[in-house]
């Protein structure tokens, strides 16, 4: 690649982490329950994606990567529904540190379900991530068991979003981004619509305020913060992205601060210090796959 192409490509790398950074502002901003803001940040990125998939020619993959991208589609539908149900209960901060944990996860799935042999640099950061997490959590809600709803909720955004890498890995390797996307986007969006539905939750009246922070959520967040990462993961190594992509937590904390008037304590701030870490180690760590 020319010098050209390297610069554009970390500058879009930057635009990326800077467009999902702030996804947690618009969740908040937005004040919805966690269902109707995931189906309107998916709804509001699918007629782009539509419209560029349809001008591009691009072709279904096979059925069985199909099917494979839409239960992917619907696994990334629970993981916003978690983190943003989770974001209006706990601060952006704190919800954004937990909810990036799913390398941990996805370290743990495949040695459970694919039986790779992990690194011991993996099993440093899964400790340093779990005392990270132990400290945003708090130490009295370890000793007393009474977790803030919030931090768990993100949690458990950050596992299906590992379920959701695990289960979509083959077929994103069978079909291009794009088609990757819409049909994720389309399915997610699917999903939710009937959910909402099915909760009687409204998905109209919504003030002014609302619907520009849902779609800020919708096209800078998803649409151009997703597309940039994936232009840049097109032009520089992987590992690079995974790493940097941590710059989203401190994107959304430091945001938070003007924005939102949260801040983040010394005991949370060494947490979430502690988990970046651990991410680190495990996003850098080199497995074997048992033969």
């Amino acid at each position: 690649m020319t010098t050209k192409e390297i610069r554009l490509a970390y500058a879009a790398l930057a635009c990326g982490i800077l467009c999902i950074g702030c996804s947690a502002l618009f969740v908040k901003i937005a004040a919805l329950p966690g269902t109707v803001s995931a189906f309107y940040r998916l709804f509001f990125a699918a007629p782009p994606l539509v419209m560029a998939w349809v001008v591009g020619k691009k072709t279904l993959p096979a059925r069985h990567d199909l099917l494979l991208i839409a239960a992917g589609g619907a696994l990334f539908a629970a993981d916003l529904t978690f983190w943003n149900s989770g974001l209006l209960l706990t601060s952006a901060a704190a919800a954004t540190l937990l909810a990036n944990n799913a390398p941990i996860w996805v370290g743990l799935g495949a040695l459970i379900f694919f039986r790779e042999r992990l690194a011991p640099r993996f099993w440093l950061g899964l400790g340093l991530s779990l005392i990270g997490m132990a400290l945003i959590v708090g130490p009295n809600a370890l000793r007393e068991l009474t977790f803030n709803r919030g931090d768990l909720l993100s949690i458990g955004a950050s596992i299906f979003y590992a379920a959701y890498l695990l289960t979509t890995q083959k077929a994103r390797g069978a079909s291009d981004t794009l088609t990757f996307m819409t049909i994720s986007v389309i399915a997610g969006a699917a999903l939710l619509l009937v959910v909402n539905l099915a909760l009687g939750l409204p998905l109209t009246g919504f003030s002014p305020r609302s619907w520009w922070a849902l779609a800020g959520l919708g096209l800078v967040s998803h649409l151009v913060g997703w597309l940039a990462i994936n232009y840049a993961l097109g032009h520089l190594k992987a590992s690079s992205v995974s790493v940097s992509l941590l710059g989203q937590a401190v994107v959304t904390a430091l945001l938070s601060i003007p924005v939102l008037g949260e801040t983040l304590g010394a005991t949370e701030t060494i947490g979430g210090v502690l988990v970046l870490g651990g991410i680190y180690l495990v996003n850098s760590r080199k497995e074997k796959r048992v033969p």
